[in-house]
């Protein structure tokens, strides 16, 4: 009886761990995706300033 409850114990703790190391998995997910996304954001922001002063010297040379 005793190895049974130890068994059941045992299979709860590997549970609870695995459920704690998806947990940690996602919010490292989240983190990375929130990075890339600032990184992207940056990105666009200066090509999209240095193409605007692109498009005003082609125009203004027309």
């Amino acid at each position: 009886m005793s190895s049974i409850f130890f068994a059941l114990a045992t299979l709860k703790s590997r549970l609870e761990e695995a459920d704690k190391e998806r947990g940690a998995t996602a919010v490292e997910y989240g983190l990375m995706v929130a990075l890339i996304a600032a990184v992207i954001i940056t990105a666009v922001a200066l090509i999209g300033t240095e193409l605007t002063g692109l498009f005003n010297t082609v125009a203004g040379r027309l």
